[in-house]
């Protein structure tokens, strides 16, 4: 079984990259729409949350586990690994080199939680790559509004803080739940490029398995879904959005 967590739904988005590397695995989903979002947190407290998440994955029995939070990655990973030695972690972070491989010169707008965007991993990366064309904005409360679902309130999050960018070439997506309204980004800043950790992270995933000859295959596709709320709707959407 392999483990997916994240602070609420949004990294369904990561979820459905790794289903289509590994289309029969046994997966459990951790939402944790309680503590939901991370990136308004003390990186104490958000270590403390991802590591009891991570003590309730390893005790239901997974193989490897998938943060699936930007959030959590930048700010947990490292500690986790050397916790947890005999453990396989993969974490998700901002696609900030994407943007360097495949366009460099575009004016470039990167959406994270500031969580994400003052967290050392992020920054070091931002550092090595940035081509001084780039703003980092900071997007608080727009991952508990997609949390919601809402879409009236997202469209109005976007419209009174994405405007003044119209015009930008690329979108760095630094948080799972926004690849879930890229159509909605697009209506306010119009024709742009979209880079997020996902796809990334399931190859990195599928890699470290059979690196280490982790038997990963369930014969059917199975997707066990907790919600630290135990809203029922929360898996209702989730479904949804996993198709």
């Amino acid at each position: 079984m392999i483990g997916v967590l994240d602070s609420g739904i949004g990294g369904v988005s990561v979820l459905r990259e790794i289903i289509k590397l590994i289309p029969k695995g046994h997966f459990i989903y951790y939402s944790d729409s309680v503590n939901n979002p991370y990136g308004d947190k003390s990186k104490d407290e958000v270590y403390v949350i991802v590591k009891n998440i991570v003590a309730y994955l390893l005790d239901k029995g997974c193989i490897a586990i998938v943060l699936a939070c930007n959030t959590a990655s930048a700010i947990c990973v490292k500690r986790l690994r050397s916790e947890y030695p005999d453990t396989l972690f993969i974490a998700i972070e901002p696609a900030y080199k994407m943007v360097h491989d495949y366009n460099p010169e575009g004016n470039t707008l990167v959406m994270a939680t500031k969580g994400t965007l003052e967290s050392e991993k992020f920054l070091a990366l931002y550092h090595k790559y940035d081509n001084n064309k780039t703003t980092l904005l900071s997007c608080s409360g727009l991952a508990d509004l997609i949390e919601k679902g809402n879409m009236e309130d997202v469209n109005l999050y976007l419209e009174n803080n994405l405007k003044k960018y119209k015009g930008v070439d690329n979108v760095v997506l630094g948080c799972t739940h926004y690849p879930l309204i890229k159509e909605n980004i697009r209506r306010v800043l119009g024709v742009v490029k979209f880079f997020d950790g996902s796809v990334g992270v399931s190859k990195e995933l599928l890699r470290q398995l059979e690196l280490r000859n982790i038997n990963y295959d369930n014969n059917e596709l199975k997707i066990d879904f907790i919600d630290s709320s135990k809203d029922d709707s929360k898996e209702k959407r989730f479904r949804e959005l996993l198709k």
